[in-house]
């Protein structure tokens, strides 16, 4: 059986993602910060719960634990995730983003992909066939930021695409550093969630699927790649 972890599980791509492998046949921890909404997705989805901050180590540490004590991990999916928005969807301007912003998004796709990923090494080491999915973006890309004839080049924001571009590359030192893990950075797309105030452009069940796909690879997949559902990114 295995055993799978979903950060930011209680709704969209993470929740769709759970519903999918446990359809599969994982045992999968929906993680989630509020309790009552992770209970109630994984009692929906016939998975477990275990809550989990991202940016608080204390809180990650503990949930290591709990898992480690009820059998072990098999794959990560660091969905967890914040793009800035204002108040009517717009994206702060370049100019009038400080340090402080920038360190927001960094603390929740940056920081806490590394937290997490640190705290549960331990128990994936201990499992056959491991995997970690950095649930990533096309705007990660620099070859698309920079290439004017991608829609890549007309996003404003400074701080998403740089935090993602740093998952990235922490993607690619992973797996170099575990060779005997599967390890890779996932495009799912423009996806209508919470995350991007619903104005995606694909289901929830579109976006999950390169997610579920990359979940669910065996020891002769890929490692260190950086892929959407059509195939191989540019980083």
């Amino acid at each position: 059986m295995t055993t799978t972890l979903i950060t930011g599980a209680n709704k969209g791509l993470g929740k769709e993602t759970a519903r999918r492998l446990i359809a599969a046949g994982h045992t999968v921890y929906l993680g989630a910060r509020d309790a009552d909404r992770g209970l109630a997705a994984a009692r929906e989805l016939g998975g477990r719960f275990v809550q989990i901050d991202v940016t608080d180590d204390a809180s990650v540490r503990a949930a290591a634990a709990h898992i480690e004590v009820e059998g072990g991990l098999d794959v990560l999916v660091n969905n967890a995730g914040m793009e800035p928005r204002l108040p009517d969807n717009s994206f702060p301007p370049p100019a009038g983003t400080t340090a402080d912003d920038v360190r927001a998004t960094f603390d929740i796709n940056v920081f806490g992909n590394v937290r997490v990923t640190h705290a549960f090494l331990p128990l994936l080491q201990r499992s056959a066939e491991a995997v970690i999915v950095n649930v990533s973006s096309g705007l990660a890309s620099l070859a698309g930021l920079s290439d004017v004839a991608s829609h890549t080049h007309f996003y404003p924001g400074i701080s998403y695409p740089a935090s993602k571009a740093a998952v990235n590359a922490l993607t690619i030192q992973y797996a170099k550093a575990f060779p005997g893990m599967r390890i890779n950075a996932i495009e799912p797309g423009f996806t209508k969630t919470d995350l991007n105030g619903r104005t995606g452009t694909q289901t929830v069940e579109e976006g999950a699927e390169i997610i579920v796909r990359m979940a669910q690879l065996d020891a002769d997949g890929p490692t260190g790649s950086f892929v959407s559902v059509n195939g191989p990114l540019p980083w």
